[in-house]
């Protein structure tokens, strides 16, 4: 360790770590090349975050004396017992021979979904699959929570996420050139705090002010007018909740009755356009996708559609889509309309023109900054090929032998006994918690590796301690991010906790597969020379220069010099579409999916399609339920990650978090700013607080994911859950037959002023624990 500062990196960003004059981490601040810094990493050192650490290992009482799938019903509810990290180990290493002997590997499903730690080493999603497919695989799952719908559905009519969130046009062409930019749903910059991998250089705000500055035109299509900040005027078009698809159909209605979209482009660029258009002008269905057909489903006036539609067709425009919008039932379709509307106007590939799947969701789009290889863990092959959607997990373990269908396919749910989780909080990401709950007691053992004691630890049957990356060395690195970062050890572990690769090679070794593990390397420290250097060669066939590791090191940053460039989204397709064809099956943008009709999917036709929701203010559902809810990302925190610490505790209301609802709605029901507020539905009921704006449309909620699972009573079916968590509520089905993603923005609930005294919110308490007898 060093007196002077050292960096360290997390999603959010980079901090400089402060060292008393004893040589103790003292303090973390901002990186002062961060243009924009995001404060929520600041509170990583406080002792308040410190008092939940996972001390030593421990082991829930039933599981401890009467072995595997003993009391599991009682997950969360019974003490635990701390026990020697060689105890803890045997017991591990022993469970694992027994679950592969008696079942196979095909009964362990490795979890560990979410971000974990920045660093690309001691990253526990790779860890943990790594470690497991040395002793023979695992169960995985695949695609998630985020971009579910999206991933599965954008590689068959453009290309993959990853390939197009790389690519996006820059905020510097787009301040240049665009005129006009439309959004469904927003630009929220809360969102581009984080970058997987780490954020260094924020530049999100940057860009919206620029555009803004250099005259560009925003129209914010959005329940919530709070998503977009540009500094700025800006227009809001009160859409209701998903109903986009409805709206853009409509644009591309007016684009084509008034004979305003490229049919050069469309010829050059595009297959299906010709099997799309009997349906949207109703020759195929019945009914016309016009302006006002649209106003009834989404509540946007039909004047304003179709001069919206005019404006796009008269001037360089971009549209862009959120993430949220495809985390809904049929959430495939609005990115497929909105596609389709950027090939009508036909400025795919120009500067400032054609369309973004999510400005704003993380810090990677719009980077101008270079891409190359950074160092990653290679986490090996996994023999074992079942596999699930993500958010198909309660499915998993409540219908083994159940087939299910995903992309064209028909898979079988396997039958699991062991769950091994590492990196991730499930009692955050999953929906309809409930019921997620009845399913956990499946399974005979569940593992965690943690740092904290989240909710989901809570409910494992064994916890290890594991290290925060304040506690060891790793390498930080985020696709187009401009530096690497050498994060540098800053204080030592916390209890016993031992770091997850540590953790592992103990394992490894007692499973007689050690060898493979370390592959020869000695300590981390090898792995991390060797990651980076092998990244330094790949990085330098892309054009990108990286200093020797010791001289990185010693620096504590690189830079990753290269050529910076404006990037335009599909320019090179678009100057030649043969030369430079996609990777769908015809090597052009697919507007009528022939692959995707070949499926025969009910919910899921072969061109975009409106499609009512299972939920929505439009349904029946909606008499008894007549708020929808959106639970999109915090604003003080990542996902569920810090929810204890003081920077996040300081954004809640009387403990429980925020809920924002309009003034009217507010009203009609008794409610006054800052009144404690069930929020219920027939799947379960949570407590919020009122948070009154007139910034979101009447007949919306928003209720912002993050608050650790809380319920009042842990032995109740639908029990109150009291901390504000919007997945207590959520409808757990998947979006399609053909993604299977998760449809958290469906959700209608109905609120009430809670009177009475609330229950007390204890879900930042560490467990109970019971000494061994």
């Amino acid at each position: 360790m060093t007196h002077q500062r050292t960096l360290t990196a997390a999603h959010w960003g980079v901090y400089e770590v402060e060292y008393d004059e004893q040589g103790k981490a003292s303090r973390l601040h901002p990186f002062s090349q961060d243009p924009d810094p995001s404060p929520i990493g600041l509170h990583m050192l406080s002792d308040e975050v410190a008092r939940l650490r996972v001390g030593r290992p421990a082991v829930r009482k039933s599981w401890l004396e009467k072995g595997p799938g003993a009391a599991s019903d009682k997950r969360g509810q019974e003490p635990f017992v701390e026990v020697p990290w060689d105890e803890a180990l045997d017991l591990v290493a022993a469970e694992l021979k027994r679950v592969q002997t008696s079942w196979g590997n095909e009964a362990v499903f490795g979890g560990s979904y979410g971000w974990s730690s920045a660093g690309r080493f001691h990253h526990a999603q790779s860890q943990v699959k790594r470690f497991l497919n040395c002793y023979g695989g695992f169960v995985r799952h695949q695609d998630s929570y985020s971009l579910g719908a999206a991933r599965v559905l954008m590689p068959h009519i453009v290309a993959s996420m990853e390939e197009l969130m790389a690519m996006h046009t820059s905020w510097d062409v787009l301040a240049e050139h665009c005129k006009l930019f439309v959004t469904f749903g927003g630009v929220p910059r809360k969102n581009a705090q984080i970058n997987a991998g780490g954020a260094t250089l924020h530049h999100v705000k940057r860009g919206l002010y620029g555009m803004a500055a250099k005259g560009v035109r925003f129209v914010n299509v959005t329940p919530t007018a709070e998503d977009l900040d540009n500094g700025s005027e800006v227009e809001w078009l009160a859409v209701r909740p998903n109903t986009d698809t409805a709206l853009i159909l409509a644009l591309c209605h007016v684009l084509y009755t008034e004979k305003l979209y490229d049919r050069s482009f469309l010829d050059r660029c595009t297959v299906g356009f010709e099997k799309f258009v009997p349906y949207l002008v109703g020759e195929s269905d019945g009914q016309p996708k016009t302006p006002a057909w649209a106003e009834r489903i989404c509540g946007i006036s039909a004047a304003r559609i179709a001069s919206l539609a005019r404006e796009m067709a008269a001037t360089r425009t971009t549209v862009s889509i959120g993430w949220s919008l495809q985390r809904s039932h049929h959430g495939e379709q609005p990115f497929w309309a909105l596609v389709t509307l950027a090939c009508m106007l036909g400025q795919i590939g120009l500067p400032g023109g054609g369309f973004g799947v999510g400005y704003g969701p993380v810090n990677l789009m719009g980077s101008g900054y270079p891409k190359y290889s950074g160092p990653t863990l290679p986490q090996g092959t996994n023999p074992v090929k079942s596999f699930i959607p993500v958010a198909r997990f309660t499915d998993m373990l409540l219908h083994p032998g159940a087939s299910f269908d995903y992309n064209g396919e028909r898979h079988t749910y396997p039958d699991i006994h062991l769950v091994y989780w590492a990196g991730g909080n499930p009692y955050h990401h999953h929906q309809d918690l409930n019921r997620l709950r009845q399913a956990w007691s499946k399974p005979d053992t569940i593992i965690f590796h943690e740092q904290f004691w989240t909710p989901a630890a809570k409910m494992a049957d064994i916890v290890l301690p594991a290290t925060t990356s304040l506690e060891r060395d790793d390498i930080g690195y985020g696709s187009r991010e401009p530096f690497v970062i050498a994060m540098k050890k800053a204080r030592e572990p916390l209890g016993e906790a031992r770091d997850d690769y540590d953790i592992f090679q103990a394992l490894a070794q007692r499973l007689g597969v050690a060898e493979a593990h370390s592959q020869g390397h000695a300590s981390s420290g090898d792995w991390l020379e060797h990651l980076y250097e092998e990244a330094r060669v790949k990085s330098a066939k892309a054009g990108v220069t990286l200093p020797p590791f010791a001289q990185f090191w010693e620096a504590g940053l690189a830079e990753a010099k290269g050529e910076k460039r404006d990037p335009v989204m599909l320019a090179a397709f678009r100057t030649d579409p043969a030369k430079h064809a996609l990777k769908t099956p015809s090597g052009k943008i697919e507007i009528y999916s022939e692959r995707i009709a070949s499926f025969a999917l009910d919910d899921c036709p072969p061109h975009p399609t409106w499609m009512e929701p299972i939920e929505w203010l439009g349904s029946r559902t909606a008499e008894r339920y007549p708020l929808h809810m959106l639970s999109d990302q915090p604003a003080d925190k990542l996902h569920s990650q810090l929810d204890h610490s003081p920077y996040a505790k300081a954004t809640k209301i009387k403990g429980r978090q925020p809920i924002t609802i309009h003034p009217e709605d507010a009203a009609a029901r008794g409610i006054a700013d800052g009144d404690i507020l069930r929020v219920y539905n027939d799947r379960g009921a949570c407590l919020a607080a009122a948070r009154l704006s007139d910034r979101i449309r009447r007949g919306v909620v928003r209720l912002s994911t993050g608050a650790w699972f809380d319920p009042a009573d842990a032995g109740s079916n639908r029990p109150l859950e009291k901390h504000g968590n919007p997945n207590a509520l959520t409808l757990d089905v998947g979006a399609s037959k053909l993604s299977q993603g998760c449809i958290a923005q469906t959700c209608l609930v109905e609120v009430e002023r809670f009177d009475g005294p609330a229950p007390p919110v204890t879900a930042h308490q560490p467990p109970a624990f019971d000494v061994r007898r």
